[in-house]
């Protein structure tokens, strides 16, 4: 298994671009991990990853505590637009996301918040995750 966190974004982005809703309003290559300000939108943008490594079980057996932030952009199309995408988003991850090599016993999306940027054009929102991920070495 790769690490926590990176197996989450994989398995987030996979969940999104299998997801016509969100595959109408966002084109799949503007679905990745990355910092947080956009060269492409309407776009969501994986980031702010945190592992809280939870210890083992059974000897064999490794958990973690897995939060991210997904931050969903617009230009030009306003901030009901990102609320938009941030529903379709929301509606899309609420099933068992697959983990690479690992198990995802707990998701849930815990929030969403959307704050104004200092340029009016863009459309900002930002969904927060957690995810318990386990796995065996």
């Amino acid at each position: 298994m790769i690490e926590p966190t990176l197996a989450l974004q994989t398995a987030i982005r996979a969940a999104l671009i299998a997801a016509p809703a969100v595959i109408a309003l966002v084109p799949a290559d503007n679905i990745r991990s990355g910092s947080t300000r956009p060269d492409k939108t309407p776009c969501i943008i994986m980031a702010n990853g945190t592992t809280a490594l939870h210890g083992h079980d059974y000897t064999a057996q490794r958990a973690a505590w897995v939060n991210l932030d997904l931050h969903v952009w617009t230009l030009d199309a306003g901030e009901d637009a990102a609320k938009e995408i941030a529903f379709a988003v929301s509606n899309a991850l609420d099933q068992r996301l697959s983990i690479a090599g690992g198990y995802c016993d707990h998701f849930e999306v815990t929030g969403a918040v959307y704050p104004r940027d200092p340029d009016p054009a863009y459309g900002h929102g930002v969904l927060s995750v957690e995810a318990l991920i386990r796995w065996i070495i």
